[in-house]
């Protein structure tokens, strides 16, 4: 196979790549960007069919383009989140290959970068970005055994109600995507039970402001760690069908069952934690403290936006909540169809630089690895709570690039003559060639 020399390699062309392509080219750097499959392919076929983004189009995007078939109020369908990924790739020229897999990247030995070897053939890359995000490896946590009668799947491979058999369904997660699936297969006629974990649950907007302006202009996207307690905490909020304020008191009235967390099995019985209030309770809370951070904002800048007191009437809490269920006899209950709304882990294992923690999670500040060379991108709170939108992205992209750019500058760096008039040997970047 090939033996090709680039500056940077960037893995993955989703969202991060697209960005780290963009702010790479302004700065002149020369790089590639490899992708095994399309242009942000997970948005096309690791999401179920109804998906649309989770903020308005005027947030989640970036600032060189507009999405021109959704308003800026609206929320994009995943089909129209991938498109205008691949409109902007093509925009700004991106030098993206996609249908090549990485599947090592390593350090050179005696020689500054690394060694990158992909389906194609290998590259020699002074630097890597990782931009292939947290969506790698499904979680699904070792509770229910495969028994017969019970179609398990995760998320990321529900596509529509009409794709699970006959039957209940459980739905664990409530988290957007367990939240809108669930209500999903309710609507769809289906009997379904949705266990509800710990989530933060802010209003779809309130006073005439989507809630993605709100964490805007109160700073909250700024925040640089994840409240304690509160790393791996879902938010519950959702733009299907013209976006809506996620609640649980609804969903109950709507038929779901709430339950709580999913904790064991046991012959055909699942039990569940008795934490179902209690959750629903710190999700309130949640949601009434932003509106009282925006109220107060109001309040201080003069702004006339119109009062909204419907918002905090949270009404009585529903039978499922005061009577919470602790078991479940899946057979009995006709429940033939797990959807484990449960979230993702990164997979690095193509990465093998000296750059991750004993539980494999990566090092780094902001996306600076502390191996030298290696940058992350694509990741929740890399630099701050934004970092999981897509603008929070650009953002993130442009300080490692900077950072990236500065670097090479001081390779590139050559000293003055010395008092013979002689420079000494600058450092040599470029890769040797192969003899064959």
């Amino acid at each position: 196979m090939s033996v090709r020399d680039t500056e940077v390699v960037v893995v993955g062309a989703g969202q991060a790549g697209v960005a780290m392509s963009e702010h790479l080219g302004n700065l002149g750097v020369p790089h590639l960007v490899l992708e095994r499959h399309r242009i942000a392919e997970r948005w096309r076929s690791e999401r179920w069919d109804s998906l649309v983004a989770n903020g308005p189009a005027w947030h989640d995007r970036f600032p060189g383009l507009h999405f021109d078939t959704v308003g800026p109020d609206e929320f994009a369908g995943k089909e129209q989140v991938a498109d205008y990924f691949a409109a902007y790739a093509e925009k700004i020229g991106a030098p993206i290959e996609c249908g090549v897999e990485v599947t090592s990247v390593r350090r050179r030995e005696g020689r500054a970068g690394f060694t990158v070897e992909t389906s194609t053939g290998t590259i020699r890359a002074t630097y890597v970005v990782a931009a292939t995000g947290p969506f790698q490896r499904p979680v699904v946590p070792p509770i229910v055994p495969e028994v017969d009668g019970v179609t398990q799947i995760h998320s990321s491979a529900y596509r529509n109600p009409g794709q699970l058999p006959d039957g209940a369904v459980l739905v664990v997660g409530a988290g957007s995507s367990g939240v809108q699936i669930a209500d999903e297969l309710r609507r769809a006629g289906r009997e379904v039970y949705l266990s509800v974990g710990p989530h933060d649950r802010p209003p779809r907007s309130y006073r005439g402001r989507d809630f993605c302006w709100w964490l805007g202009v109160l700073g909250m996207w700024d925040a640089e760690t994840p409240p304690q307690g509160a790393e791996h905490v879902t938010i519950a909020v959702s733009g299907a069908r013209g976006g809506h304020t996620v609640d649980f008191r609804a969903l109950a009235e709507s038929g779901i069952h709430l339950v709580g967390m999913t904790s064991s099995y046991d012959d055909g019985v699942l039990s569940f934690a008795d934490d179902l209030g209690a959750n629903i309770a710190e999700g309130d809370a949640k949601y009434l403290a932003l509106l009282d951070a925006a109220d107060e904002y109001v309040g201080k800048n003069g702004l006339d936006l119109p009062t909204e007191p419907d918002a905090r009437l949270l009404g009585p809490d529903p039978d499922s909540v005061r009577d919470p269920l602790r078991s479940l006899d899946l057979a009995s209950a006709g429940v033939t169809s797990i959807v484990w709304a449960t979230g993702f882990r990164p997979d690095y294992g193509w990465l093998q630089v000296d750059a991750f923690d004993e539980t494999g999670r990566p090092r780094h500040r902001r996306g600076v690895s502390t191996e030298p060379g290696v940058y992350f991108l694509g990741l929740p709170w890399l630099s701050r709570r934004g970092s999981s939108f897509i603008w929070g992205v650009w953002h993130d992209a442009k300080f490692v690039a900077d950072h990236l750019s500065t670097q090479r500058s001081y390779l590139q760096y050559e000293a003055p003559a010395d008092a013979a008039g002689s420079h000494p040997t600058p450092i040599d970047r470029t890769p040797e060639k192969d003899s064959a």
